[in-house]
């Protein structure tokens, strides 16, 4: 009898099955943004996405009760984080994110304000990590447009809550294909661990992304101060290389096994070159609207962790993205995870 990752015996009666994966701990993440609770409903106004991020793809390498597919798949993936890595794993996302103006009631194009605009996408992420490093690249396919659903998925939210409908989603942005190839790597720069209370740590990071959706390169910094940090490298908003469950250090069995508290504060700053939200549609006419080509990100949060589970909510503030846009923008958001 074979024995797969982790030492667990698997009987795999002579025939591998992707099923084998199931008993590799992967974590599950679901993350909801919303501008309601800090009483506005307009620019970015909604985002969810849902992630598994799979366990260390340096196991399904050489189990052999998978199919000689996966472990040759797996393998190749290091082509894409060429280097001397630790562990490695997969990430696969589904999101959906909605951009609107702020008059919900006018049914005509508001020339002095952004489109309405809606994002629904497919992500395959890979990550690499040692100690101090994570590398991430991130491919998103999606759709812009009403196909993109943005509009149904609003009004069933707002027919939810006995809000009025925003009237001009008529004027969307037309449904265009999009793709967005995204790459980040991340630094520990500074970590202060007793095992106990307090531990503290700062995360840099810095990346771009390239495509029809968003062009642009960011870099920024994290600081955390809490009991018992969580093995990652930090807590990021909804977007490309955001799923911050890194992959295990090969000495790791679980990344949520000890419960903990901390606080956090991190900035993102990006040099924007295209965002469609704002540009328009890519290869047909348009509404569009001058964008700021500096933007940044302010976010502060706490997140709780116990065994298994993870449980973080976050305030953002995001300077003005357009020339016309009268005050910097603030959000809420929730992620859970479970592994």
């Amino acid at each position: 009898m074979p024995v797969c990752a982790q030492g667990i015996p698997q009987n795999c009666d002579n025939i591998p099955s992707v099923d084998t994966i199931r008993h590799y701990p992967g974590i599950y993440n679901f993350y909801y943004e919303n501008d309601l609770l800090n009483g506005t409903d307009n620019n970015y106004t909604n985002g969810v996405k849902v992630s598994w991020v799979s366990s260390n793809l340096e196991s399904y390498v050489n189990d052999p009760c998978l199919p000689l597919w996966v472990r040759k798949l797996n393998n190749r993936s290091k082509s894409l984080q060429p280097g001397k890595f630790s562990t490695r794993n997969m990430v696969i996302s589904v999101g959906q994110a909605m951009y609107t103006p702020a008059d919900k009631m006018r049914t005509d194009v508001i020339l002095n304000d952004r489109p309405y605009a809606g994002w629904l996408y497919l992500g395959l992420g890979w990550n690499a990590r040692d100690t101090l490093h994570l590398n991430t690249v991130e491919l998103d396919v999606g759709v812009v447009g009403s196909a993109s659903m943005a509009q149904q998925s609003q009004n069933f939210i707002h027919d939810l809550r006995s809000l009025d409908r925003f009237a001009g989603w008529d004027n969307q942005l037309h449904n265009e294909l999009g793709v967005q190839l995204v790459s980040e790597r991340k630094t520990r720069a500074f970590a202060y661990d007793t095992k106990s209370w307090p531990s503290a740590d700062l995360i840099t990071h810095y990346g771009g992304s390239l495509g029809n959706v968003k062009t642009y390169l960011n870099a920024g910094v994290e600081i955390r101060f809490g009991i018992h940090l969580p093995d990652d490298f930090g807590t990021a908003t909804i977007g490309p290389a955001s799923d911050s469950n890194a992959p295990l250090m090969v000495t790791s069995r679980r990344r949520l096994s000890e419960s903990g508290l901390h606080i956090f504060g991190a900035i993102d700053t990006r040099i924007v070159l295209h965002d469609i939200f704002l540009d328009g549609n890519t290869l047909s006419d348009s509404h569009s609207i001058d964008k700021r080509n500096f933007v940044g990100d302010l976010a502060v949060g706490i997140s709780w962790q116990w065994p298994g589970w993870k449980l973080t909510y976050s305030q953002i503030k995001r300077s003005r993205e357009f020339k016309a846009q009268p005050d910097a923008h603030t959000f809420s958001s929730v992620t859970v995870s479970r592994e």
